[in-house]
């Protein structure tokens, strides 16, 4: 980055070390598309952006003191803080230059995506999501299927204010963290039209065998699969030979797709012929599989991975990944490998043999 900090900027112009300036989530899908990962377009009010904005509104020493004095267990009066605090920010105006630099942005995405207003997601980035020992991921806020520079300025305030949601006033609170220590960034990122979604882990994350991967998907976006609303489609993949060696299809009866009138998500009902269809390709788990260990191999380390298939692309190219970060669970941990170390794509089919695992289709 330049000596001066910038208010806004490209994600590939971020890296790994820019969470300061971009927060957790847009310094990843930096880093990834930087590594030559394909990832939706988009870019990032950044920090500096977020602290001119509540500077220049005049709103910063306001905010600062009603979160001054606030007790741990007074939960009403941390409601009534984070109610005032939004409403602040939410009825800010953006000065000239800020406003300026975010629409430029937004009119260089639509045209990259040939696009016009092109539909994105606008996701809050906080600086404090990846600290050791913190767990600020999923605070702050997002909107999906958002149009239009004025529809994004006003997104954009919106997760600047959930920065002071009363869940994360009191988090910083029980915690010790100082209010004046955690910024926000917000990532305005291309809406992938998935066809399908979900997740995906490098390793299995039931006993932590690292020679697997498990894939999990579903139609539509992935908002059903967080929800819990579809019990999802599960891969798991031999990490050195790419076969998928289980595979559990679900009945998967809802699905979240574009509702083209509102510009948003909505959530239909699938047709029963539908409802127990493999949810991917075989050749987009292999694909997938492929850029995990891509993922995995350029960060050294289990990766907890979202990715969409995007019906707008062509086969080949709708891969794509919408968020990459550590695995939790297992990371710190030496389990028992499954398979002997250095275990080779031969060792593999082999021991299928001697087992009567069947290779393949």
């Amino acid at each position: 980055m330049s000596q001066h900090p910038p208010l806004v900027c490209r994600f590939d112009q971020c890296t790994k070390s820019d969470i300061a300036l971009v927060g957790g989530k847009c310094a990843s899908l930096g880093e990834l598309i930087n590594a030559g990962i394909r990832v939706p377009p988009g870019f990032a009010v950044t920090t500096e952006g977020y602290s001119r904005f509540i500077d220049e509104a005049g709103i910063s020493d306001d905010i600062f003191a009603l979160l001054k004095d606030l007790k741990q267990d007074d939960i009403e009066a941390q409601d009534r803080a984070s109610d005032r605090i939004r409403e602040l920010i939410e009825a800010a105006a953006f000065s000239i230059e800020l406003e300026d630099e975010i629409a430029e942005h937004y009119r260089s995405l639509s045209n990259h995506c040939s696009r016009p207003a092109v539909p994105v997601a606008v996701r809050s980035s906080a600086t404090a999501e990846d600290l050791p020992g913190a767990s600020f991921a999923g605070q702050q806020d997002t909107f999906l299927w958002v149009r239009g520079v004025d529809d994004v300025l006003a997104h954009t305030r919106k997760c600047f204010s959930s920065l002071f949601t009363a869940r994360a006033i009191a988090y910083r609170i029980r915690n010790g963290f100082d209010h004046k220590d955690v910024a926000i960034s917000v990532g305005i990122q291309k809406m992938a039209n998935s066809h399908a979604a979900g997740v995906m882990f490098t390793i299995n994350p039931a006993n932590g065998d690292n020679s697997m991967m498990l894939i999990n998907s579903s139609f539509g976006f992935g908002e059903a699969v967080v929800s819990g609303e579809v019990t999802p489609d599960e891969f798991m993949v031999n990490k050195v030979s790419l076969d998928t060696v289980a595979r559990t299809i679900t009945r998967k009866e809802v699905a979240y797709v574009v509702d083209h009138e509102n510009h948003t998500s909505k959530c239909i009902e699938l047709p029963a012929e539908r409802q127990k269809v493999q949810s991917i390709l075989d050749d987009e788990v292999v694909e997938l599989a492929k850029l995990g260990k891509t993922i995995e191999k350029h960060y050294g380390r289990a990766m907890d991975i979202e990715w969409a298939v995007d019906s707008d692309m062509p086969a080949g190219s709708n891969i794509f990944i919408l968020q990459a970060r550590p695995e939790t669970v297992w990371n710190d941990r030496k389990p028992e490998p499954k398979s002997k170390p250095g275990a080779s794509a031969m060792d593999h089919i082999l021991s299928s043999i001697l087992t009567g695992v069947k290779l393949g289709k």
